[in-house]
């Protein structure tokens, strides 16, 4: 029997401190490069020759400033702030790579359907289709405020929303340009045929357009949909639309549940298992042997920014850790941040009662997921342990240190597991969602976008 092949992704922020508060002071650390073009494309080609999947670009469009009601302790602590545009990274990284996908994240909540449609399509044409985008509502009051709001729309609101901006975005993708439009006639003088672009008419609920896409068709059209909501909500949106999603959580009894939830609420929604890849987010520390790898833990803990996680934490939850003592207990309150960041220390594993200072500890190093330290046997055993038990298909790998953490992945990691056969020797031909799926370039013929 086939063994399932493990993907991996690079996840990363274009800032000084992405998962990891604190560690941006270690030596060996180079992430306070984040402004020098020749910082990403080392890691591009570090990612590419360990034949990572794609690169995961997160972005938030507002300081956290929950934690102590303002900007102060991001501001200092360098938490997700300054935090630079990640779009235009892309096209640098991409001239450097041949096979390397790209997902980006990109709140639709703040720009209109016709700009984001072409701003994709320029990236898929200019990766020869190796874009994805995530798509996210955001969760900060302070981005909505920057963006001349009061504060942000309700969370379930967001989804609507999002809705009706999917539509309007499959419109242009898919439906304004036919595929033989595109005749580039230097006989006759005819670049395209008019009688094939269509104008796209829409009014929805929230959204309205009358517009033809100003961007020819691109390799794959539609960029490979990503989503990271794990809310009743936010599943319900992937259920619908997402072909990978990345989902966060402490343990296995967390993810496990919320992955069959999403596989069974796809099949609901007429889609497949094999038409959804979920990526969980994790971060491996490796060494040679156990032991080095357990110490050089140590070391990085010895980093550990506590105000910078907690600042983290209060900007994902909604909720303010500064009022609360480290020896406090985590408890469950319903706002309109991010639910499930909330859910993964109290509702989703009731067996577990986390205090503030374990949450701390724990986010300080990656984020919400497991951290697995040791050899390159280890983690892979941890990782295979984790597919069997969850049903994910890959992770989304943080850093601690960086690029350290990549290299050691690359270098001692993916050499395990391809010695097990759970790991591609080279890439597949095709776009992103030929590599990923191994059909072809467009979108599943059952997907919504498609069925307009």
């Amino acid at each position: 029997m086939t063994k399932k092949s493990i993907r991996l992704n690079a996840f990363i922020m274009n800032t000084p401190v992405h998962l990891s508060p604190g560690l941006w002071r270690h030596p060996r650390d180079t992430s306070s490069r984040f402004t020098e073009l020749s910082h990403w494309l080392d890691l591009a080609r570090l990612w590419e020759r360990g034949l990572f999947d794609g690169v995961f670009l997160a972005d938030v469009l507002g300081p956290y400033d929950v934690y102590g009601n303002g900007p102060r302790a991001a501001i200092s602590h360098g938490v997700q702030l300054p935090a630079h545009d990640p779009l235009l990274l892309v096209p640098a990284m991409a001239a450097v790579t041949t096979n390397l996908g790209f997902s980006v994240t990109v709140s639709l909540t703040y720009e209109p359907p016709f700009l984001l449609a072409r701003r994709f399509s320029t990236l898929d044409h200019l990766t020869q289709g190796r874009v994805g985008w995530n798509i996210v509502t955001s969760y900060l009051d302070s981005a909505a405020r920057a963006l001349g709001l009061a504060r942000q729309r309700a969370h379930d609101d967001r989804y609507e929303a999002a809705e009706d901006y999917m539509r309007a975005v499959y419109g242009l993708w898919e439906q304004s340009w036919a595929d033989d439009a595109v005749r580039r006639d230097r006989v006759n003088g005819l670049y395209a045929d008019p009688d094939k672009v269509r104008v796209i008419r829409h009014g929805g609920p929230e959204f309205s357009m009358q517009a033809l896409h100003l961007a020819q068709p691109s390799p794959q059209r539609s960029p490979v949909l990503y989503q990271a909501g794990s809310s009743g909500a936010g599943q319900a949106f992937a259920a619908r639309h997402a072909e990978c999603v990345f989902v966060s959580g402490p343990t296995e009894a967390v993810i496990g549940p919320r992955v069959a939830r999403l596989r069974a609420a796809a099949q609901a929604a007429g889609r497949a298992d094999k038409d959804i890849l979920v990526f969980a987010l994790a971060t491996a520390i490796i060494a040679p042997t156990r032991a080095e790898a357990l110490r050089k833990l140590a070391e990085y803990k010895t980093y550990i920014d506590h105000v910078g996680a907690l600042t983290l934490l209060s900007g994902w939850v909604g909720v303010d850790y500064s009022d609360y003592g480290m020896d406090q207990k985590i408890r469950y309150i319903e706002n309109d941040a991010g639910r499930a960041a909330l859910e993964n220390f109290t509702k989703a594993d009731p067996a577990r009662e986390w205090t503030v200072r374990e949450v701390a500890e724990h986010v300080a190093i990656g984020g919400m997921g497991p951290v697995f330290a040791g050899s390159a046997k280890d983690v892979a055993d941890a990782m295979e342990d984790w597919m069997a038990r969850t049903g994910v298909d890959g992770f989304n790998l943080a850093y601690a240190v960086l690029p350290e953490t990549f290299t050691d992945i690359v270098d001692l990691l993916v050499p395990e597991l391809q010695a097990r056969g759970r790991y591609k020797m080279e890439y597949a031909p095709g776009t992103l969602r030929e590599k990923l799926f191994g059909a072809g370039p467009y979108l599943a013929d059952n997907h919504p976008a498609r069925k307009r």
